[in-house]
C-alpha cells in the first residue's frame, strides 16, 4: 500500500517571521534611515567616515528606538494574551520557546538597517577618492540595533503594559542622544556615538568589541528571563563589562590617523596647495579657487610656503606652513559649493593663531583686529564686509593705496609680526 505523503508544513521560527509587527518594523526602520540619510547626502556623500558616522546616527537614535519599541511590543504580546501558562506546559524550555517569539523583533529591525546601509554605501562609492567602507563598525551597529530589540523585549516580558512601547522608545531617543554629545569617557559606550574625521580609521578590535559589549548586555538580559540556570547570564555580562572597560580606558585611542588618506598630495603653485588623499578630487577646484589669493601674496617674503588641508600636526604647525580651511561642509560630491567664500575662509585662516589669555592685540584690540579684516579682505574679498565696521573700511582703503611693493612690504612685515601684540601689528 503506497504511502500517503505527508503534508509540508512550515517551520514555527518561518511562522514567528512573518507575523506580528517584525516584518513592518523591518519596512519602518529602512524607510526612516533611508529618508534621513537622503534628505541629507550632500553631508556625508563624499567620504567613506562620513557616510559611517551619518548611518550611525540615523541607524541608532532613529531605527535604535523603533527597534526597542518593536522588542518592548512582542515581548508582552504572551502576557497580555494569557498565554504564558499555556507555554509553560509544553515541554520545550523556556529559552528555547522565547527565541522564536523574539526572532521577528530582532531580525527584520537589523535587515532594514543593514539594506539601508547597503544603500548608501553604493551611493558613497562613485565619489568616495580613497579609503574604505568600515564594515566592521557597520556590523557592530547592526548587532547594536539587534540588542536593543533583545533588551525591549525583556522589558515587555517584565512590564507587558501597552504604553512601555512608547514610553521606552522615548527614553531611548533621550539617552542615546545625550550620550553622543557628552564628552565624559562614558559617551564612548553609547553605539550611537560618531567621530567625524575623514583621515582617521578605527582600531582593529573597535567593531568586534563595541559588538561585544552591546550583545553581552542583551544575552545576558534574556539568560536571567529564560534560561533555567540564571547564573549562565554571569558569563555574557562579565564579557559586556570588560568590553566596556576596554572602550572607555582606550578613549581617543579608538580612532588612529590612516596613513594612506592623511597623505598629503600637493599642486605646482605658490604657495603649494596640500590636500588630504580623500580630498585630492577637490585639489582642481581649491587650487582655482586661491589663485587671486596667491598671485596677491607674491613678493610676500614672509608668507606661508604651504597652504595645508587635513589633521593638525600635534606638535604644532611647522614654519612656512599655513592651515587650509575645513573642505568638509565647502564641499558637496566633489564640487566646491562657493569657491569665493572659501577663498576667503582660508584667508582668515592665514591669521587664525591663538592668543594666550590675556594677550594685548589679536582679537582683543580694535585697531589691530580692524587690519586683520582689511587684509582678509583684500585677500579674498567677501560680500559681507560691509558689517566688519567703518574701522575695516578704513584700513582696506588705506592697504588698497599703496602700490605694489609699498603692499608687498606691509604684508611682509605683518605676516612677520606677532599680531598678539598690538604693539607689533603694523599699519598699512
Amino acid at each position: 500500500m503506497p504511502r500517503t505523503a505527508r503534508p509540508l508544513t512550515a517551520h514555527p521560527l518561518a511562522t514567528e517571521l512573518r507575523r506580528g509587527l517584525g516584518p513592518w518594523s523591518g519596512l519602518v526602520v529602512l524607510g526612516v534611515v533611508s529618508l534621513a540619510m537622503g534628505t541629507h547626502a550632500q553631508e556625508w556623500q563624499g567620504s567613506w567616515a562620513r557616510t559611517g558616522d551619518s548611518l550611525r546616527a540615523a541607524g541608532l537614535l532613529l531605527g535604535g528606538p523603533l527597534a526597542l519599541a518593536t522588542g518592548c511590543w512582542t515581548g508582552g504580546r504572551e502576557r497580555r494574551r494569557g498565554t504564558l501558562a499555556l507555554r509553560a506546559s509544553l515541554p520545550r524550555s523556556p529559552l528555547r520557546q522565547t527565541l522564536p517569539a523574539l526572532a521577528p523583533a530582532v531580525c527584520w529591525p537589523v535587515l532594514g538597517h543593514l539594506v539601508a546601509a547597503t544603500g548608501c554605501l553604493l551611493a558613497t562609492w562613485p565619489y568616495a577618492s580613497a579609503g574604505r567602507p568600515f564594515l566592521s563598525l557597520l556590523m557592530a551597529d547592526a548587532v547594536a540595533l539587534g540588542a536593543l530589540a533583545v533588551l525591549g523585549f525583556v522589558a515587555g516580558r517584565v512590564l507587558p503594559w501597552r504604553l512601555t512601547a512608547p514610553l521606552l522608545a522615548a527614553a531611548a531617543y533621550v539617552v542615546l542622544g545625550a550620550a553622543s554629545y557628552t564628552t565624559s569617557g562614558i559617551g564612548l559606550l553609547s553605539p550611537a556615538l560618531d567621530h567625524g574625521y575623514d583621515w582617521d580609521r578605527p582600531v582593529w578590535w573597535f567593531g568586534p568589541v563595541s559588538a561585544v559589549w552591546t550583545a553581552g548586555l542583551a544575552v545576558g538580559a534574556l539568560l536571567l528571563l529564560a534560561a533555567r540556570v540564571r547564573s549562565f547570564a554571569l558569563v555574557p555580562l562579565a564579557a559586556a563589562g570588560c568590553a566596556a572597560a576596554l572602550l572607555v580606558q582606550t578613549g581617543g585611542g579608538l580612532w588612529l590617523p590612516d596613513p594612506a588618506a592623511a597623505a598629503l598630495v600637493c599642486d605646482d603653485g605658490a604657495p603649494k596647495v596640500c590636500v588630504t588623499r580623500v580630498e585630492r578630487r577637490l585639489l582642481p577646484q581649491v587650487s582655482a579657487a586661491l589663485t587671486d589669493l596667491r598671485g596677491k601674496l607674491r613678493g610676500v617674503r614672509s608668507a606661508p610656503e604651504r597652504l595645508v588641508g587635513g589633521p593638525a600636526p600635534r606638535s604644532g604647525t611647522a614654519a612656512g606652513t599655513a592651515r587650509l580651511a575645513d573642505l568638509e561642509l565647502a564641499a558637496v560630491r566633489d564640487r566646491l559649493i562657493d569657491p569665493a567664500s572659501y577663498a576667503n575662509s582660508v584667508a582668515g585662516e592665514l591669521f587664525a593663531e591663538e592668543c594666550p589669555p590675556g594677550a594685548d592685540g589679536g582679537g582683543y584690540s580694535t585697531r589691530s583686529g580692524d587690519i586683520a579684516d582689511a587684509v582678509i579682505q583684500w585677500l579674498a574679498p567677501s560680500p559681507s564686509f560691509a558689517y566688519y565696521g567703518p574701522g575695516a573700511e578704513r584700513q582696506l582703503r588705506k592697504i588698497e593705496a599703496l602700490g605694489t611693493r609699498e603692499r608687498a612690504a606691509f604684508l611682509t612685515e605683518y605676516f612677520a609680526a606677532d599680531r598678539c601684540d598690538a604693539g607689533q601689528v603694523p599699519s598699512p
